[in-house]
């Protein structure tokens, strides 16, 4: 079933100064709300879309641990995405200047006031457990600041309070690559194709590594020269998510995920800022993780004053946090039980 869209027909001011006239968001819901129901809010990474329970399967929907029997849950598509929401490829929608090729820019503030919209028309108060992996960690982290009496727990996975160096730098090659295709800034919606093909192929290598490639994508033939498997898998994957997200959008929201720093405009360092967040929150990290490594995860749990961490192995490295479902889900439920005991 497709997302539903809650069409908000005033200004939309942007962090960056920006105003929108007015917003499209796209989202899902799972069981029905009532005010006695427990929410479950879902926030989703970068090439990711509202339909949580097709993505994040084993976790969420019915017969998972975050089902529609005990929760309300929901999951809207981010602000700049290319999944229903306003971003480059509904520019028409809006009626401006604004352009294909020229989107302004757009932060992870800028999502979670686009959710609280959401929320607030759907007529919740409160939500039970926050959910976010990944660049979905960075909205939930966020939300636990903007809105701190509207978020009970929370339960984050492969993420950190502020992008690294690290991922900065591997958000500039992928746009790089995505800059070098000849199509780039051409206003159709197909520009940048293959240049979004590159950026991915340098994405994989961040999402898993090199136990997983060895163990996955190693040829046994030795007199082989030329069309090895790793290389079709790489070609695969990037063909993959040229059908079904855009190079405008990925673009922009890599550049989301860089401008990620809690303590932006917040009077104080990284420490102070995380110190104010008082929720319980589960926060699981991956050993194999080489895009958010577990050290990010550490120091959110040093300075968090109600923050559980726990390590997981996987071979997956950072893609373990959609992978690792069962081991996930057992964390997670047994800390949802602690904290109702």
């Amino acid at each position: 079933m497709g997302p539903l869209v809650y069409q908000y027909n005033q200004p939309f001011t942007l962090e960056c100064g920006v105003s929108l006239p007015k917003l499209k968001l796209a989202y899902h819901t799972y069981g029905e709300y009532t005010p006695a129901k427990k929410v479950a809010w879902v926030c989703h990474a970068l090439t990711a879309n509202s339909d949580v329970a097709d993505w994040w399967k084993g976790l969420i929907g019915p017969g998972y641990l975050i089902n529609p029997d005990d929760y309300f849950i929901v999951c809207a598509n981010i602000l700049g995405s290319c999944y229903g929401s306003t971003g480059p490829l509904s520019v028409e929608d809006l009626g401006t200047e604004i352009s294909l090729n020229n989107f302004p820019t757009v932060t992870i503030r800028d999502m979670v006031q686009a959710h609280i919209l959401i929320r607030k028309y759907l007529g919740i108060d409160k939500i039970d457990l926050l959910l976010g992996g990944s660049m979905g960690g960075y909205q939930a982290l966020e939300w636990s600041i903007m809105e701190p009496a509207v978020i009970q727990k929370m339960f984050l996975i492969s993420t950190s309070p502020s992008e690294s160096a690290w991922g900065v730098a591997v958000h500039t090659a992928q746009r790089l690559a995505i800059e070098a295709d000849c199509t780039w800034k051409e206003a159709t919606p197909n520009a940048g194709a293959k240049g979004l093909k590159a950026a991915r192929a340098i994405g994989m290598l961040t999402y898993r590594n090199y136990a997983i490639f060895q163990e996955k994508q190693t040829d046994e033939d030795p007199e082989k020269i030329d069309n090895f498997k790793a290389s079709s898998y790489i070609n695969y994957q990037g063909d993959k998510l040229v059908k079904r997200f855009n190079a405008y959008s990925y673009w922009l929201l890599t550049k989301s995920m860089d401008s990620h720093h809690l303590a932006r405009k917040r009077g104080g360092d990284l420490m102070t800022t995380l110190a104010s967040i008082k929720i319980p929150t589960l926060i699981i990290g991956i050993n194999s993780d080489i895009l958010c490594p577990l050290d990010e995860q550490r120091f959110m749990e040093n300075h968090m004053p109600d923050a559980t961490l726990v390590a997981i192995d996987s071979l997956y490295g950072h893609d373990g946090f959609i992978i690792e479902t069962v081991q996930i889900t057992n964390l997670l439920k047994n800390w949802l039980a602690s904290q109702n005991a």
